[in-house]
């Protein structure tokens, strides 16, 4: 499994926290992550280097060449991990029906990524009410090694039909945070959890205050145990505050004795921006 520290393999760790942001290219990270010498083909590995995963959205707008994936693949090393989102197509354009032929497209082309490809997003349109014999269809077309969380964000989701066709088709329920507070129910419904942070409510804004990311340690760890990972990907890109959360989150976890996958650390990159971050000097 990617992302455990010091080699580790999955049974030997405990409640693995895998820290990661929501995409890599955004042009106002540039010289506050990306040194301003390292031009913008080479982000990716720039990314990968100080992190061990990554959330790819734009498979939701846009669904990539497998070739596209691939080139993902060949350029990340060995231990690093990539969650997609699924494609819009299935979600938000046929709404979850008839989803064999979108699931099969999705798969056969982000199959390209072969060992990197982390859990795949199903993220719902907030519009959608609750469906979960849709749902069950749509997770059946998943073979039963590929990881899916689903995002649901309609209320009526919430409900104990919804959780029992996570549970039975060994998803997870992808928790969601905005303004610092908890969106979803806080369910376990797998051996594997998915967190996202949106949008948090510190200065400068959209970052997370250390209570808040402290709050989030504390829900994980309750929740997962030996050997089951948690993947938390930051997506409140904006001034980079993704990244600094990001650190900030790990450094907490650490705090709090659980095994993280590699961060930047704190201090400034050389030939980084004021606020560029380097790579740690190891996992913890």
């Amino acid at each position: 499994m990617p992302g455990w520290p010091h080699g580790q393999t999955r049974e030997e760790v405990r409640g693995l926290i895998v820290v990661g942001t929501s995409g890599w290219q955004y042009r106002d990270w540039r010289e506050r992550f990306y040194p301003a010498g390292v031009p913008q083909r080479r982000w990716l590995e720039h990314f990968a280097e100080r992190f061990a995963t990554v959330e790819v959205n734009n498979a939701f707008y846009r669904l990539p060449e497998r070739d596209t994936f691939a080139a993902w693949r060949a350029r990340t090393p060995d231990d690093f991990c990539v969650a997609v989102k699924m494609s819009r197509y299935l979600t938000h354009v046929r709404r979850l029906r008839e989803p064999a032929e979108p699931v099969a497209r999705f798969l056969d082309r982000a199959a390209g990524l072969g060992d990197r490809l982390g859990p795949v997003l199903v993220q719902l349109p907030p519009t959608l009410r609750a469906d979960p014999e849709a749902l069950a269809t749509v997770l059946r077309h998943f073979p039963a090694e590929v990881r899916v969380a689903v995002e649901p964000r309609h209320p009526s989701w919430w409900t104990d039909d919804t959780r029992r066709v996570l549970e039975r088709h060994r998803a997870a329920l992808a928790w969601a945070d905005r303004g610092s507070r908890p969106v979803t129910p806080l369910w376990r419904t797998t051996d594997f959890g998915y967190l996202r942070l949106h949008e948090g409510r510190a200065r400068p804004w959209p970052r997370y205050g250390r209570a808040a990311l402290a709050g989030w340690v504390g829900r994980l760890a309750a929740a997962f145990g030996d050997g089951e990972p948690a993947y938390v990907y930051f997506n409140n890109d904006p001034g980079g505050a993704a990244i600094v959360d990001a650190v900030a989150f790990a450094g907490s976890a650490r705090r709090a004795g659980l095994p993280v996958s590699r961060t930047p650390t704190a201090r400034p990159a050389e030939g980084a921006g004021r606020t560029g971050v380097a790579p740690a000097q190891g996992m913890s």
